[in-house]
């Protein structure tokens, strides 16, 4: 090789790790101030925000805030603990991490996914915290949690839906007879249909042997992931989704509570079912869901007091307070302290 083509070689080797630095660097920044910008819009051009201020103001001397209130934060801590857990139990078919990086790495993909729509950036947010497995192996692993807990969502809605109907809608046509019970078999159908399709995942790697065949030999070892997990494990993976599920939906019915929406725990968790399964089939963008989400809670909890002959004008603040400040105690909060991790992401890897 003649020497000049040599050096230029090696000084292209030698600027290639700063470049790649200062690009990594650019992505850490951008994604740090899209999430503080996207907090603050979200809280500060909230046109409820004088009313729920003054909600809070009026509520913050009731002893039962300084009882339940740190109850609540502690139960954020217990969720996104949760959350870290079951991933570090898929993640490690891949590459084992410790408890604190997957708490890292679940708290950075929150910063990421809370300016993408539908919340998908957390995919993305969590496997570049991984030093040496694939980051496609790692986002499809991702997936796999995700899915259990979109399930979980799911067979809640549902099950809640098929139980409120006949209690708040009994003057509809399909609240009785014949068209309910198709529901609810239909219901009962596709539920467990999901069921079997989540603990079949290695049929995935079935289907894509027989779609790919022996084209694309990079697509096929990725989906290889699929047959990872056993069923025991998949059951594992579903125990924690439901658990973090309970502890959620629980923490809106402690906020419901301090806001004097008094309403009995079976039916506010039924309500809130429906609350988050109306949320997970709406398509959103980051900047609407908070909106959404208060929207979606008054029209289900409108239905039940309009049937209990209860006039929602005195109670929609509450409702609408407490959807607000449990999106904030547990989306808000973790994804500005994920931003402190963001810096610890390595988008380029160094070559071998």
């Amino acid at each position: 090789m003649p020497k000049i083509t040599r050096s230029l070689a090696i000084e292209k080797m030698i600027k290639l790790p700063k470049l790649r630095k200062i690009e990594n660097l650019l992505i850490q920044l951008a994604i740090f101030l899209a999430t503080y910008l996207f907090i603050y819009k979200q809280v500060f051009h909230n046109s409820n925000l004088p009313e729920l201020i003054q909600t809070v103001k009026n509520d913050v001397a009731k002893p039962e805030i300084q009882l339940l209130f740190p109850v609540i934060l502690l139960m954020m801590a217990l969720n996104w603990c949760l959350e870290a857990v079951k991933w570090q139990y898929l993640i490690g078919k891949i590459e084992k991490v410790s408890f604190f990086k997957a708490f890292q790495a679940v708290l950075t993909g929150v910063s990421i996914s809370s300016f993408t729509p539908n919340r998908v950036g957390e995919f993305f947010g969590r496997v570049f915290i991984l030093r040496e497995a694939s980051h496609i192996e790692g986002i499809l692993i991702t997936m796999v949690g995700s899915v259990s807990q979109l399930l979980i969502t799911v067979f809640a809605g549902s099950a809640s839906l098929v139980i409120l109907i006949p209690r708040l809608l009994p003057e509809a046509a399909y609240s009785h007879g014949y068209l309910y019970y198709g529901i609810i078999a239909i219901v009962t159908a596709l539920d467990l249909i999901l069921l079997g399709l989540f603990f079949n995942l290695s049929f995935l790697s079935a289907v894509k042997e027989r779609i790919l065949q022996n084209r694309w030999e990079k697509v096929r070892r990725f989906f290889r992931v699929f047959a990872f997990y056993r069923n025991r494990e998949l059951a594992v993976v579903m125990l924690l989704s439901l658990t973090r599920y309970i502890v959620f939906s629980t923490q809106f019915y402690l906020l419901l509570r301090l806001f004097d929406v008094n309403i009995p725990y079976p039916t506010a968790m039924m309500l809130i079912s429906l609350v988050y399964f109306m949320m997970a089939i709406i398509p959103t963008i980051a900047l609407t869901e908070l909106g959404i989400r208060g929207s979606v809670a008054l029209y289900f909890f409108g239905i039940y007091f309009g049937h209990m002959h209860t006039t929602l004008a005195n109670l929609s603040l509450g409702i609408f307070a407490s959807s607000t400040i449990l999106w904030m105690i547990n989306l808000g909060f973790p994804a500005l302290i994920g931003t402190i991790f963001v810096f610890r992401l390595q988008f380029f890897r160094k070559p071998v």
